[in-house]
């Protein structure tokens, strides 16, 4: 295997673990710590919410370092510093404490965004297949964090839920480390001339137009998606009933569910490299709708298929505005540009966060997925303001 090959491999490996990481807390605050530590689901679940404050506002750091020292080195440190937090976050006795550790885990994961993705499309010219595989890793982790979690809980409890990834985090960090010593890897001066390179005039004016839609359909596109992974483990828990009986059940369907959907980036990702982008952004907006709004009052079976509808177009939406701000984005500033992609939405997703907690103790999920197909409702809407010769114009960038 070449040592670019190798090097994919391990950006792949840290999205895995990056959203594995950041759900561990979700489903052990689902399973067991709500007994544990005598809180309610809903007053528990807020003590997340600086841990994804801290998720969205060190993408901008992180991206300035990257672009500035190096995006190889901030990679090494999200791998060995992100180890070290999880392992802290095992040995948390109160929710405050818990709280604290969650958000040195954010601020750490907030690195790999801005940097393993500006890596991942670095010198590539068709970058929706590979930002698409990308993307499957890191809904990997989003399902694994389900199973491994509710595993763990079951067999040796929920403190090496988060001590266990974190040593295997750290191990990866080192092989890493040694990797980079023996393969360097210089930056190219120019990369191809398709989408990286800011236009003038018209051209310039439709950009700057579609990169502020990719951030508006970020944002509300955060909403639903950290609703559905977030929520996803306590929604099964109370609606699979005999289907889900214990903790590792539950993780085993949410992890089915997340797995099977992610793959639907792999051809959202093969299509937007070869139809118009409009397009498939407008198609898979409004299947989220139709499959949120179906999900309002089901239980058992068809609570778990229609889950893995809206999921498929939840996950696919994903590598269409990573495609977007690739294609748009000069490199020396790409680190730069994902970051404010990803500051938008985790900073979305932190304040979703406490609305889960609340919607919950007041109504439980009843209310929650109409309010969320309205949500996708709004992305489609926003999406048809899309230029319609946006991918000519990226062409005479």
């Amino acid at each position: 295997m070449s040592g670019q090959r190798i090097h994919f491999l391990y950006l792949n490996i840290g999205h895995f673990l990056d959203h594995l990481f950041v759900l561990i807390f979700a489903t052990a605050a689902a399973l067991t710590l709500a007994n544990e530590w005598g809180l309610p689901y809903g007053e528990l679940v807020p003590y997340a919410t600086p841990g994804f404050v801290a998720f969205g506002i060190f993408t901008i750091p992180a991206g300035w370092l990257a672009d500035k020292w190096s995006r190889e080195g901030m990679i090494v440190i999200f791998f060995i510093g992100i180890g070290i937090a999880s392992i802290l976050a095992g040995f948390a006795e109160s929710p405050v404490e818990m709280a604290v550790y969650l958000t040195l885990v954010g601020a750490l994961a907030a690195i790999y965004h801005p940097v393993g993705l500006a890596l991942v499309v670095h010198g590539r010219r068709h970058t929706g297949v590979p930002l698409a595989i990308n993307g499957i890793f890191g809904n990997m982790g989003v399902a694994s964090a389900a199973l491994v979690t509710g595993f763990l809980i079951d067999t040796v409890g929920w403190r090496q839920a988060f001590i266990v990834p974190g040593i295997l985090s750290i191990l990866v960090g080192l092989a890493y480390l040694v990797f980079l010593h023996h393969h360097k890897f210089a930056r190219k001066e120019s990369e191809p001339s398709h989408p990286t390179a800011a236009a003038s005039g018209y051209a310039r004016n439709l950009l700057i137009r579609t990169f502020a839609i990719v951030l508006v359909t970020t944002g509300i596109g955060g909403i639903v998606f950290q609703s559905t992974t977030f929520a996803l483990p306590k929604v099964f828990e109370e609606r699979l009933g005999d289907l889900a009986q214990s903790a590792t059940a539950v993780g085993g369907f949410a992890f089915l569910v997340f797995t099977v959907a992610a793959f639907a980036q792999l051809a959202v990702g093969w299509l937007v490299d070869r139809f118009p982008i409009r397009r498939i952004f407008a198609i898979v907006a409004a299947i989220q709708a139709v499959f949120l709004l179906a999900m309002s009052q089901l239980s058992g079976l068809a609570a778990l298929l229609v889950s893995l509808g809206f999921m498929l177009a939840v996950f696919g939406q994903i590598p269409i505005n990573d495609v977007l701000v690739g294609r748009i984005a000069k490199s020396e500033w790409r680190a730069r540009a994902y970051a404010l992609r990803y500051i938008v939405t985790f900073s979305v997703m932190a304040s979703t966060i406490p609305l889960i907690g609340w919607i919950h103790g007041q109504w439980g999920f009843g209310i929650l997925f109409p309010l969320l197909a309205m949500v996708a409702g709004l992305i489609f809407t926003v999406v048809l303001f899309m230029p319609s010769n946006l991918d000519a114009a990226i062409q005479r960038t």
